[in-house]
């Protein structure tokens, strides 16, 4: 699947992650997916599986819930099948934090984003020097737990509340209370700002931005419209010979190829390699994978050591 014709020859990749227990895909198809998340089964809209079913339709009819999507597939409510508590801990290798229904049709992590930890992880525990990484839009903070995990000191910023405490929530639960990692209520573009205007430098950025959102006071986020803005505050606060960065996009009318194309312009990044493609999950009934968001990432040439453990966890289309 590689293409030399791009820019600089980034590798293209889709990364499926293998070291999942408590998280399953069971199966996919007709605009849905069945998975397992701990003990209970939840039904999730997929638009991309538009194959058929695998698994038998009483399978499909014995679960906990499912998320009924509105016509526009932006919002939509879930209807509760059989019981089950408000939040339920579940674990990724070394790593626990709460599984839980919002209302936004997300169960509190995303599971094909594991690749990504791992990748983390990896950099962090490599480098010799300390780490300082920035996670923004970082949600329940699985990545941040993985950042600090392998020993690097993290600033999370969220524009949420509620995802905050969540987060800080899943620090203890990992028992990570020690570890150094400071909560930042706030719009990711203000902070940058501020934090380019006191001279703050990052090893590594990691960066999952919605397609619509908005700040804590109301600022409004649209991708498309500000993606280059983002790009070009963060090239502003990256260290002169960073370790990573690392962007994850969703439910965008774009290829990996077009957010290559913008990262690599924003950040002209050197002595390291990009790599893009697609991030998804691998049905345990037939195999198939099922495409769940395009990334782009790159890593700094001077760290040998992770390149061979990285490429176990690639799959190459």
């Amino acid at each position: 699947m590689e293409n030399s014709h791009l820019a600089s020859e980034p590798k293209i990749h889709i990364l499926v992650s293998k070291g999942w227990q408590d998280y399953t895909l069971l199966d996919s198809g007709n605009g849905r997916r069945l998975e397992k998340i701990g003990p209970y089964r939840f039904i999730r809209p997929a638009v991309q599986a538009m194959w058929k079913p695998k698994l038998e339709t009483s399978q499909w009819q014995s679960v906990h819930g499912i998320f009924l999507a509105n016509r526009s597939e932006s919002g939509g409510q879930w209807q509760i099948q059989k019981p089950f508590p408000p939040s339920w801990e579940i674990s990724y290798k070394a790593l626990r934090f709460k599984a839980y229904l919002a209302s936004s049709r997300h169960i509190g992590f995303f599971p094909e984003q594991a690749p990504h930890w791992d990748w983390i992880q990896q950099i962090i525990s490599s480098s010799s020097k300390p780490v300082q990484v920035l996670n923004l839009f970082g949600y329940s903070g699985v990545a941040s737990l993985a950042a600090a995990s392998a020993g690097a000191t993290v600033t999370h910023v969220d524009a949420s509340k509620k995802t905050i405490q969540i987060a800080k929530e899943n620090q203890q639960i990992s028992r990570l209370s020690n570890s150094n990692i400071r909560w930042i209520l706030d719009d990711a573009l203000k902070f940058l700002r501020r934090e380019q205007r006191r001279g703050v430098k990052y090893d590594g950025i990691i960066l999952d931005p919605p397609k619509f959102g908005r700040g804590p006071k109301g600022e409004v986020w649209e991708f498309f419209a500000l993606f280059p803005i983002l790009l070009e505050l963060c090239s502003q606060v990256l260290n002169p010979r960073p370790l990573f960065f690392v962007l994850t996009a969703y439910a965008l009318q774009a290829s990996a190829i077009t957010i290559y194309n913008t990262v690599s312009e924003y950040l002209p990044l050197s002595n390291g390699q990009f790599s893009c493609g697609e991030l998804a999950l691998e049905e345990q009934s037939a195999k198939r994978l099922l495409p769940m968001a395009i990334y782009v990432r790159w890593q700094n040439n001077a760290l040998p050591f992770y390149k061979e453990k990285i490429s176990s966890l690639e799959q190459e289309g």
